[in-house]
């Protein structure tokens, strides 16, 4: 009753089964292994910027370039304040607000972005207070450059002495000096604004992409059950056609073909004055006449 699996046919078919199978399975397990590896990163980044704020306060320049290591570490800048932009649009304790953001030129001339702090409402030069004069020191969280538009800032459009994120690369078009690949947010706001606290690195976290992999997981994985599904009908199919055979309840080239109807299928039979001769068929009407 399975000699039919020795056919050419189900050769291929077994033959790819056997290969999508571990393929389906590899790919979801290696799908699942880059969500697991974003969760770690994202539980190693929240305990990193959690250790960094107790650790002593090193200078800028020690910190620099900012990495996944250096991120959320306690740093200390001196300089004087020179422009200062605000950014809106930014969410903290589940209120709308946004930050007031300075450029602390250093002794080098060039300036690190430090954000002082959140003030709720829409973005206002107004109500803004004024950044300390003369020559201070900061200290703060250290903490990478934005992307361009993200954490919910907008993009293009603002009005004068805004930006929509805090990017060296956003900056750099504002203010007529270079900015650091980098900025701090203060541990104590001054003037009464509400400190910011540092975050984890972008791409660290459970962001979109992490979500994308553990999807794709599924989704191989779902590959995997309908082949084997596929497979199983396919044979409970052949089978029962070829039990129909068997039994004379279809015949073996319906079977192969496909078609389950009965086998004893009788051709119309023909009426007996379709097969009379007609020459008979004259003779009697002739008889009937008279």
């Amino acid at each position: 009753m399975y000699r039919f699996l020795l056919t050419p046919r189900w050769w291929a078919i077994n033959v790819f089964v056997l290969l999508a199978i571990p393929f389906c399975v590899y790919m979801g397990s290696w799908q699942l292994g880059r969500f697991e590896t974003r969760v770690d990163d994202h539980r190693t980044a929240n305990e990193q910027v959690t250790e960094g704020a107790k650790e002593a306060a090193r200078p800028l320049d020690k910190l620099l370039p900012v990495t996944a290591e250096t991120t959320g570490r306690q740093v200390t800048a001196t300089g004087r304040y020179g422009e200062q932009l605000l950014v809106p649009d930014r969410e903290l304790d589940q209120k709308q607000g946004f930050y007031v953001l300075g450029l602390l030129r250093t002794d080098g001339g060039k300036a690190v972005p430090v954000v002082r702090g959140w003030l709720p409402g829409a973005a206002d030069a107004a109500k803004v207070p004024a950044a300390p004069s003369g020559t201070v020191t900061v200290t703060g969280a250290l903490q990478a450059s934005e992307n361009p538009g993200s954490n919910g800032g907008r993009g293009g459009g603002l009005p004068e002495g805004q930006t929509g994120s805090i990017s060296s690369a956003s900056l750099v078009n504002l203010v007529p000096y270079d900015v650091y690949d980098a900025w701090i947010t203060l541990d104590r706001a001054d003037s009464g604004m509400k400190a910011v606290p540092a975050t984890v690195p972008e791409g660290a976290g459970l962001d979109l992409k992490a979500f994308q992999n553990l999807g794709y997981t599924c989704e191989w994985f779902v590959f995997a059950g309908f082949t084997v599904f596929m497979w199983f009908r396919l044979l409970r199919r052949e089978v029962e056609d070829a039990r129909d055979a068997a039994l004379g309840l279809v015949t073996v080239e319906a079977a192969a073909s496909g078609d389950t109807g009965p086998a004893d299928k009788a051709a119309p039979q023909e009426t007996e004055a379709e097969t009379e001769h007609p020459a008979e068929a004259a003779g009697s009407q002739a008889r009937t006449t008279s």
